[in-house]
């Protein structure tokens, strides 16, 4: 994925075009997605009135960072969507039926980038497809880079944020339950958002 920005903490300096940037090689590689220190999480409006907030606890990913080339840096995300845990067990049971993820038939959500895209400073912008209900759809993901560091353990780790919107009707995810006062149960637009930590393998 390309996100390879790098805060200078020594002077106060203007983002320039990736093109023109630091060299930033040193983060070129492949890298394993550290679940323990890493979420990957959804909102969604319930009611017309709050939010509902959840996560998948069990997934794996991969990164290839290009730090000389971020478009050609890549991404692959597996996630077991049986883990998902929104703090209240009959809902999780609910989300896991046939009226919404059916996880039975469809143990997992996949994600694969196409293509990856520098903004400027600490944004990037990375750009796949997402594989949820037996059907596949892009995704954009926008990121900010948030540095790369050695842990006292000898790994060498890099961090970022991303969101992501989607509608979930796109995935056939569609149930719904009208309201006395107008409006639906569950809305339709969903938000993405990720908190990842990747330690470099080679």
């Amino acid at each position: 994925m390309g996100i390879f920005g790098r805060r200078n903490t020594t002077q106060t300096v203007t983002a320039a075009p990736a093109s023109t940037g630091p060299d930033l090689t040193a983060l070129t590689g492949d890298y394993a997605i550290d679940p323990a220190h890493s979420t990957i999480g959804f909102v969604a409006r319930h009611a017309m009135v709050t939010n509902v907030k959840g996560g998948f606890g069990d997934f794996t990913g991969t990164l290839h960072l290009d730090g000389a080339d971020p478009a050609k840096s890549t991404a692959v995300l597996d996630v077991r969507v049986e883990s998902i845990d929104t703090g209240n067990a009959d809902r999780d049971t609910h989300l896991k039926s046939a009226d919404f993820f059916k996880t039975d038939e469809f143990p997992m959500m996949t994600f694969r980038s196409t293509g990856a895209q520098a903004l400027g400073g600490e944004d990037y912008r990375v750009t796949g497809e997402l594989s949820l209900l037996g059907v596949t759809k892009p995704l954009t993901i926008d990121l900010e880079f948030n540095g790369s560091a050695k842990d006292p353990f000898g790994n060498e780790r890099v961090g970022f944020t991303g969101k992501a919107e989607i509608l979930r009707s796109e995935w056939g995810l569609t149930w719904n339950a009208a309201l006395e006062t107008g409006g639906v149960l569950v809305s339709d637009k969903v938000k993405l958002t990720f908190d990842i930590s990747a330690i470099k393998q080679a």
